[in-house]
């Protein structure tokens, strides 16, 4: 495991950690921020709440690497661009953080990293574009029904987040 994906990582699980089934949450119940359809389909097989609730710290960082890390391409993203685009791909979904990192970078917005979007982060200032995705995160948030439910938490996550991605290199 990669230093920049086990501390985007820990990130991830303070705000996704435990077992959680909130009414009001769409994703329904989660564990380390893993929902039951997430495992269901990592596993190949139906799974239960129960399940969910078993599911350990070990299978659910597999899951964050190879579904969400992976995917996005994290390991090719300068390390503060890394750390938002996997916090975001874990909280909006891979195919909205891409987009999301895509329009922030002024290119074709198809939810799938190829060189095209990799060559525009490569030539961006990595401080600029962090702010520029948290924004767009930010109005992401705020057009969401469940704002109101959830939308503090959301924020300092965010905010959290946007943090600890300033810090991450002295290079920014």
């Amino acid at each position: 495991m990669s230093d920049a994906f086990a501390q985007a990582l820990a990130h991830v699980l303070l705000h996704e950690g435990g077992y959680v089934d909130h009414p009001e949450d769409p994703g329904g119940a989660t564990n380390f921020g893993i929902t039951l359809a997430t495992l269901q389909s990592w596993r190949g097989r139906s799974v239960t709440k129960a399940d969910v609730r078993a599911l350990t710290k070990g299978e659910a960082g597999e899951i964050y690497k190879a579904r969400y890390w992976d995917s996005c391409r994290c390991d090719e993203l300068p390390g503060p661009v890394a750390f938002i685009v996997f916090d975001a791909a874990v909280n909006h979904g891979v195919g909205r953080a891409v987009r999301l990192l895509q329009e922030a970078v002024g290119v074709a917005s198809d939810g799938r990293i190829g060189p095209v979007t990799i060559a525009a982060v490569a030539s961006a200032r990595p401080a600029a574009l962090v702010t520029e995705i948290a924004a767009r995160r930010m109005v992401l948030y705020a057009s969401l029904a469940h704002f109101r439910t959830f939308g503090l938490g959301w924020s300092r996550r965010l905010m959290g987040t946007l943090s600890v991605s300033y810090s991450y290199t002295s290079t920014l």
